[in-house]
């Protein structure tokens, strides 16, 4: 339920209602936008009529919100939430999703070693890269499949982001790693977990970014309702990522649905990331994918790149090399601007 406060409401009366509220057993969301104060109620609304609100004189309007995700919603949050990462570290370069920038995430698929990412880190820094990516923890259909480094791939991670300055994205798998993410900036959930309520559940409890996968087989409700998971249990810094979901055709690896851009725009109040790399699999293709997204309207892109595609351990087909990266990224800032933004 929303309800919409009269504009310059004095305070104290405001704080009064949100105290009277929380004593009917709502929490309550404080929204301020430029011209309404909005309070979202969490809880069961059924049992309260809005026409018992409405006689607050401080109360303009009362809304039910039908979507099932309440908080995701952009009923419940009309403005776009502004995800900061980096914040408040030394020597680290702050980010924001949600804004007037398109932060790019770049570098390997999975972490091999200390040289080949530090040198990775560098290159895509240099080419205007904001976020530094990798894995630690690999999930691989396969059993026989490079599983990755584990906490010695974190290890390495820390350290390429003390030697750049880049704040670092990579994947967590199962509740008993969390101990091991406690510096990294934005923990990623992969496909596969997108739907692991117990694992959403604890992520509510963090002070990390949040970058959620949707699923291969997920709908845009669902990767919502994912969302809401980790938003309740009280994480709102939550980011959605687009990394292709499976048809019929197998031409790409995954097929990318870059309509859920403008619908999230409208529907949801939290930044979108497209992932290219993963929604076709093949390299040659990502440039095109990538300048799609900055144009359907992307708060970000994640590519992966690696210094020896051939050699790389995992996903090398679908990896830029640091050079093709460049030309990439001087293409995306011209796509960028023509919207009045900047990576």
């Amino acid at each position: 339920m929303i309800v919409v406060l009269k504009p310059n409401s004095p305070q104290e009366e405001v704080q009064g209602f949100i105290d009277h509220l929380q004593d009917m057993g709502f929490s309550v969301h404080f929204s301020q936008g430029v011209d309404h104060t909005i309070l979202g109620l969490v809880g069961d609304t059924s049992r309260i009529q809005p026409e018992s609100l409405t006689v607050n004189k401080i109360v303009d309007n009362v809304v039910r919100v039908q979507a099932p995700y309440k908080m995701a919603s952009r009923t419940f949050h009309p403005a776009n939430t502004l995800v900061e990462v980096g914040t408040n570290q030394k020597n680290v370069q702050p980010v924001i999703f949600g804004g007037k920038t398109v932060p790019i995430i770049a570098g390997p698929c999975s972490v091999e070693s200390e040289k080949q990412l530090t040198d990775i880190a560098q290159c895509v820094k240099r080419s205007g890269a904001k976020l530094l990516r990798g894995g630690a923890f690999k999930p691989r259909t396969s059993p026989y499949s490079f599983q990755g480094l584990g906490g010695q791939g974190i290890e390495l991670l820390l350290a390429a982001k003390k030697a750049t300055g880049l704040p670092i994205v990579t994947e967590l798998m199962s509740i008993n790693q969390l101990e091991l993410f406690n510096d990294v900036d934005v923990i990623q959930i992969g496909a596969r977990n997108m739907q692991n309520f117990d694992l959403l559940k604890e992520l509510g409890g963090c002070k990390n970014t949040i970058l959620l996968k949707r699923g291969l087989a997920n709908t845009v409700k669902e990767l919502l309702m994912s969302a809401e998971y980790i938003m309740s249990a009280g994480n709102e810094n939550v980011i959605l990522c687009e990394r292709g979901i499976r048809s019929f055709d197998n031409y790409t690896r995954n097929t990318l649905d870059l309509s859920i851009v403008p619908y999230l725009k409208k529907e949801c109040h939290l930044p979108i990331v497209i992932d290219p790399s993963h929604a076709c699999g093949m390299s040659w293709m990502v440039p095109t994918l990538a300048k799609a997204a900055v144009a359907a309207g992307a708060d970000g892109i994640m590519v992966e790149v690696h210094n020896n595609p051939e050699c790389a351990l995992c996903d090398g087909e679908q990896s830029l090399t640091p050079n093709q990266f460049d030309d990439l990224m001087k293409v995306l800032n011209k796509y960028a601007e023509i919207e009045g933004r900047n990576l």
